[in-house]
């Protein structure tokens, strides 16, 4: 690094490419190669007891997880090493082919302060979002679980898939996780769904014209939302007690009986999605309600004028500009619904219990389910094995449902 700067007469430039060249050399061979190794062989004995005369003493050991975050660290500075070493002789070959051209090297502008701008972000990004990324992953390649490999007593070993084997074909991991796949797709279309046109039903009885006090409507529907959500969940909840709260006193006060709103599965998934309907219409009937000012009116006033009437107006005016300034979002209300840890966790907990799960309630998403895998039972091989098929069905459905998007086809037809 540095030579063809040298070659090009840009000296100054050539010093500093020497100068890492330097240092990533002596980073990647001095300093790096006993992380690299630990990440591959994640110790060889973790904390320990060893006698000295008549006296037992407790021996410091190797911690295989400390090893795998240092051992993916160090792997990710060879790739900027790398990425430099590349980026150099990128640069030497673009400048040698100016100078080429009868340019005057001490003048050219190479595209080199933009790379500068970007370095810190750029790094920014890769250790602090990609580097947990991979150490997940990595994670679910582990038998990185209690009781027997929990460092720093133990060490953690390398697996394979093993851990996805586990969980496809083990009884107690597969059927788990098959039930709260399901319920997390059902929860995620309905959660969607009734939000969504909840949204667009409300923002429409709220513009229609002869509807007094429209602005007293928009403040009281939008409350659900400018309440934080935790608050209002919480409230929720006790609200919807079997025993004390107040909808099931009502009901006993006029002689019925009260309904197992979270204590049943049915429904305590009803109750789950009529709340999250109380807070996310709020959100799509603000959006909406921007989005009719924008229409054009003459086109609502040829369709009177060809005797149209208030349903086909609203199928084939209202509701194509609707969908057309509305679709990635909705995909992403989608997406944020899968992944939609507070209304689950903050309501139901993720119950009621039900024998039939490993670790698991009967209302728990995918991400309710891998953090109890986590924090209170400790199997954190499974939660990365989860997380990683969490990342790939997202990823895939958002990808392929918002290319379907005619926002999106449109944007690319004018590129």
């Amino acid at each position: 690094m540095g030579l063809g700067q040298w070659y090009n007469r840009q000296y100054a430039k050539a010093v500093f490419f020497a100068a890492v060249y330097a240092t990533g050399l002596y980073v990647a061979f001095a300093v790096l190669p006993p992380y690299l190794k630990g990440l591959i062989t994640l110790g060889d004995k973790g904390v320990h007891l060893e006698k000295v005369g008549k006296i037992s003493r407790l021996v410091p050991g190797d911690h295989s997880i400390f090893m795998m975050i240092n051992g993916v660290l160090a792997m990710l500075v060879l790739l900027v090493i790398v990425f430099l070493y590349v980026l150099n002789i990128r640069d030497a070959v673009t400048v040698g082919r100016r100078r080429a051209e009868g340019q005057d090297p001490s003048k050219l502008n190479n595209g080199m302060f933009p790379w500068l701008l970007l370095a810190i972000p750029f790094l920014g990004v890769l250790f602090f979002t990609v580097m947990p990324i991979v150490f997940t992953s990595l994670i679910a390649f582990t038998n990185y679980s209690s009781p027997n490999h929990i460092p720093a007593k133990n060490l953690v070993d390398w697996v394979g898939f093993s851990t996805f084997n586990n969980l496809f074909n083990m009884t107690g991991w597969s059927d788990t996780f098959v039930g709260v796949l399901t319920w997390t797709i059902i929860w995620a279309i309905l959660a969607t769904v009734t939000c969504y046109f909840g949204g667009i039903l409300v923002a429409l009885l709220i513009n229609q014209q002869g509807v007094k006090f429209k602005g007293f409507w928009r403040t009281l529907f939008i409350i659900p939302y400018a309440i934080p959500q935790f608050v209002s969940l919480l409230i929720m909840r006790n609200m919807l007690n079997e025993q004390f709260g107040p909808i099931n006193q009502y009901f006993r006060a006029f002689g019925l009986d009260g309904l197992p709103w979270l204590n049943d599965p049915l429904w305590a998934k009803i109750s789950v999605i009529v709340v999250n309907m109380w807070i996310g219409i709020p959100v799509t009937m603000v959006l909406v309600m921007g989005i009719l000012t924008t229409i054009p009116r003459d086109l609502y006033e040829a369709a009177d004028v060809d005797g149209a009437s208030q349903w086909m107006k609203f199928r084939n005016i209202t509701m194509p500009y609707i969908l057309f300034a509305t679709a990635p979002i909705l995909i992403s209300q989608f997406v944020g619904n899968i992944n939609n840890f507070n209304v689950i966790y903050l309501l139901t907990g993720g119950g009621p219990a039900t024998v039939n799960y490993n670790n698991a309630g009967s209302t728990d998403l995918l991400v309710t389910w891998l953090f109890k895998l986590t924090i209170d039972f400790k199997q954190y091989n499974i939660a990365a094995a989860v997380a990683i098929l969490i990342f790939l069905f997202i990823a895939t459905a958002a990808i392929l449902l918002f290319r379907r998007t005619k926002s999106y086809q449109e944007e690319d037809m004018i590129q």
